[in-house]
């Protein structure tokens, strides 16, 4: 049992989870401007293959949280991320482990704009 009162799980799980079995507990996925400007298939494009990223290492997730990466999608370098949300989404989650006071939030972002 998690010390916040959820049930406990790997790091990484309920993340990889959202990406991967259509989006459980995400509420909303949100692009940057200038990834919208990039056009309609990097946004429309984005969350599917976020959803395909399965290239975690220990150089890039250190500590197997599973929600962020880099993908290339139609010549851009995005970067993704994702954040557990209070239900208000106003801020971040009191205990990320338990859907049902969470929402996950994807962000996606060319790289360019980091």
């Amino acid at each position: 049992m998690d010390p916040r009162g959820g049930p406990r799980e790997r790091p990484g799980t309920r993340s990889k989870r959202c990406v991967s079995d259509a989006w459980p507990g995400t509420r909303l996925s949100l692009c940057h401007r200038r990834c919208v400007v990039a056009g309609p298939g990097v946004r429309h494009a984005g969350p599917a293959a976020v959803r395909g990223f399965d290239s975690f290492s220990e150089d890039n997730d250190p500590w197997g949280e599973h929600d962020f990466g880099s993908i290339e999608l139609e010549g851009h370098k995005l970067f993704w991320k994702i954040d557990p949300y209070d239900l208000d989404l106003q801020a971040h989650s009191q205990n990320a482990a338990n859907p049902a006071v969470t929402h996950r939030v994807l962000t996606l972002m060319l790289a360019s704009e980091y």
